[in-house]
């Protein structure tokens, strides 16, 4: 036995000293970008991200939509695979099928389908335009659009065709697959459209160019794109059907995969890694983990991981630390580990990036995480509540909420995670199944979460997430000094802060 001479901290218990504010610490100058995968000292990682937060591997966060919309914003979207590997495959295959700006049409419907059917569809999906083909399918033939301005559900008949009150597509402005970007934009202000539909030859629906992703575009700018302009995707592995599952997702498109585990040290996952390595080389990057010492750093860093995270028992929806007793502070965990990433750095010359997953309960956790040394950030809650998840919006005493549940729940059933024993099945729960408030859009939560990070990196003398860590001031929080903060006041109503 050994008892450590530590007390488990979270990263509630930290906050930061100021540094001195130079002039160079503006929002412009501050760069939030960092590597995804290892990499050699004084090289640029083979894949960076210009936004540092991913999505958990998780079915209530991770789906197309949801990795596409991440991307988007200069991060990074995992795929769940709690899932046939076939399924899996597909969605990793939805994303890759996107170029920025181009997208593939995600709303599509049969011109004989009834404006009921189109209206929950749109309803569903919250958004406002379909694309009419032939037989509702992203690529059939291409018949025109329709949308919630071409019917009202008090004025028209629910039960007429949706080709009765389509824009049909000899009316509509359209472009050639081999339009570029620019072009494409250029055409959307020119002709004042929402929606460009790209047409082949043939008459085949190849993508739709939307006016709001332009905008989008301008907000972010550093989209996480491939050599071709495709978004990146990244696909989560467990270490029992990888040898099936990982060749199908490599040929799907995944730029990187990550084994999903609660406990990342162990066997399994070293020979997973050695067969990806093996098989594959360097050009297919895996991550792994779930860790909470230097020990287990090392030994998956030495086992080939391209990226470690980091936490055990910390996230929202976890119940591990009360299942299992295992696990340890975040910030605790995150301080362990990074010394010996900086120390197997200085030994290797090789730079293997660090994921902080769990115990980020508000956007200052993010801080402070970024602080103690973390590359980037795994959220699950946080995507969770957004528009852009994959689960029901449902209403709950007046108030809306997202389905949110762990992997290790019941509902999730994912025994290949959570391995007990059982024969493909939970013996005893890691997770729980609930609700969490929705928040919106990603984009709105995600501009403020990035300007709330450089306000703080600002603050500390920072413009770099390097220069922030290497130059931060830590002091532990005391008791009295939440009491100080907590002193009772009625507030004055206004609009709830997304962030947190």
């Amino acid at each position: 036995m050994k008892i450590l001479d530590e007390t488990s901290r979270t990263l509630n218990e930290y906050l930061l000293v100021p540094n001195l504010t130079t002039e160079d610490c503006t929002p412009g100058n501050v760069d939030l970008s960092a590597p995804l995968v290892r990499h050699r000292l004084g090289e640029q990682s083979p894949i960076r991200i210009a936004v540092p937060l991913v999505s958990a591997i998780m079915g209530a966060v991770s789906s197309p939509r949801m990795t596409i919309s991440l991307a988007q914003c200069g991060g990074f979207g995992f795929i769940h695979h709690n899932q046939p590997i076939t399924a899996q495959a597909e969605m990793v295959s939805n994303v890759k099928q996107h170029k920025a700006g181009f997208r593939h049409s995600d709303i599509n419907i049969k011109p004989t389908a009834t404006l009921g059917e189109v209206a929950g569809l749109l309803q569903a999906a919250e958004r406002d335009i379909a694309a009419v083909t032939d037989d509702g399918t992203p690529h059939g033939t291409f018949l025109g659009l329709i949308s919630t301005r071409d019917f009202h559900p008090k004025r028209h008949d629910l039960n007429d065709s949706v080709e009765s009150r389509m824009q049909p597509a000899k009316s509509l402005v359209v472009a050639d697959p081999s339009i570029s970007l620019s072009h494409a934009n250029a055409m959307i202000w020119d002709h004042r459209l929402d929606v460009l539909p790209v047409v082949a030859d043939t008459g085949r629906l190849e993508s739709i160019v939307l006016r709001r992703d332009y905008e989008l575009h301008k907000t972010f700018r550093n989209e996480t794109i491939d050599s071709d302009k495709r978004f990146r995707v990244g696909a989560g592995v467990n270490t029992h059907d990888y040898q099936e599952r990982i060749p199908a997702l490599i040929r799907a498109g995944a730029d990187v995969l990550c084994i999903d585990s609660s406990d990342g040290y162990s066997v399994w996952q070293r020979n997973t890694l050695q067969y990806v390595k093996g098989e594959f080389g360097d050009q297919t990057p895996i991550g792994a983990g779930n860790v909470v010492d230097g020990r287990a750093f090392r030994y998956l860093a030495d086992a080939g991981a391209d990226f470690i995270k980091v936490g055990i028992g910390g996230g929202s929806i976890c119940i591990t630390r009360d299942q299992k007793g295992i696990g340890r502070g975040q910030a605790s965990a995150l301080i362990d580990v990074v010394a010996e990433r900086d120390a197997y750095a200085k030994e290797t010359g090789i730079y293997i990036p660090i994921c902080c997953d769990g115990g980020l309960l508000s956007d200052y956790h993010m801080a402070i995480a970024f602080a103690l040394g973390t590359d980037f950030i795994m959220l699950g809650r946080y995507f969770a509540r957004f528009t852009e998840s994959p689960t029901k919006l449902v209403r709950v005493n007046g108030q809306l909420f997202k389905e949110y549940w762990g992997e290790g729940s019941q509902r999730a059933r994912n025994w290949s995670r959570y391995d007990q024993g059982g024969e493909q099945h939970l013996v005893f729960e890691e997770g729980v199944d609930g609700y969490v408030p929705y928040a919106g859009s990603l984009y709105d939560t995600v501009t403020m979460t990035i300007a709330k990070l450089k306000a703080t990196m600002i603050s500390c003398g920072s413009t770099t997430l390097r220069a922030f860590h290497e130059n931060a001031v830590l002091v532990p929080v005391s008791h009295q000094s939440y009491l100080q903060n907590t002193a009772e006041i009625q507030l004055r109503d206004r609009p709830s802060d997304p962030g947190q």
